[in-house]
C-alpha cells in the first residue's frame, strides 16, 4: 500500500489524498440519498462520482477517510481555505459507519493540524434540520455563532421558487491563541 499521499493518522483512520482507485467507495455513499440529504448535490451516479472522484484527487482542501481494519475508504473531511486565515468545515460518511465516532476522530485530527499551521478560525455551516451535523460540531468544540434565515437553496419546487433553507453557522478558534493572549 502506497502511504505518500498519508496526510495523518490516527488510531483507527488513515486522513490521505483521494486516489484513482477509491471509485467504487466513493460511489457507495454519494450514491445514498440518505447520506447526501442535506448536501447541494443530488445523490451521484457512478459516472457523476468518477467526475468528483477526479477533483477530489486534484485538492488537497478534501481528505480521504479510510478505515485501516478494512482498508476502506469510508468517508471525507474538506478543509477549504477562506478570506483571514479561515478554514470552512464540511465532512460526509458512509452510512454504514455513523454513530462510531469516525467522523469526530478524523474531523479532530485535521482540525489540530490545522491551527498547527496556522489557521486561525475553523468554521462550519449546517441546515438545523440535520442534528447529527451540529452535535457533531458542539462536541468538537465549535460555538453556536448564529442562524441565517433562509439565506440559501439549493433547489426549486415544480413552479420554478427557491425552497429557501435556513444556516447554523459555527466557529472555531485556535484555543493556544487565546492563551497566548491571556499571557500578554
Amino acid at each position: 500500500m502506497d502511504h505518500n499521499d498519508t496526510i495523518l493518522e490516527t488510531e483507527r483512520l488513515i486522513l490521505r489524498r483521494y486516489r484513482e482507485g477509491d471509485l467504487q467507495d466513493l460511489f457507495e455513499y454519494l450514491s445514498d440519498p440518505e447520506v447526501v440529504r442535506f448536501e447541494p448535490y443530488k445523490p451521484k451516479t457512478l459516472e457523476e462520482t468518477r467526475e468528483d472522484l477526479a477533483w477530489r484527487v486534484s485538492t488537497e482542501e478534501m481528505t480521504a477517510v479510510e478505515l485501516k481494519a478494512e482498508g476502506k475508504l469510508i468517508g471525507n473531511v474538506y478543509l477549504g481555505r477562506r478570506d483571514f486565515e479561515s478554514l470552512e468545515m464540511g465532512y460526509v460518511f458512509n452510512r454504514r459507519y455513523w454513530g462510531q465516532g469516525f467522523a469526530a476522530e478524523s474531523c479532530r485530527a485535521l482540525i489540530g493540524r490545522a491551527f498547527e499551521q496556522g489557521a486561525h478560525r475553523v468554521f462550519a455551516e449546517c441546515d438545523p434540520r440535520n442534528r447529527a451535523s451540529w452535535r457533531l460540531l458542539e462536541a468538537l468544540g465549535f460555538a453556536r455563532e448564529g442562524c441565517l434565515r433562509q439565506n440559501v437553496y439549493f433547489w426549486k419546487d415544480e413552479n420554478g421558487r427557491p425552497l429557501w433553507k435556513d444556516t447554523y453557522v459555527y466557529g472555531l478558534l485556535d484555543s493556544r491563541e487565546s492563551e497566548k493572549r491571556n499571557k500578554q
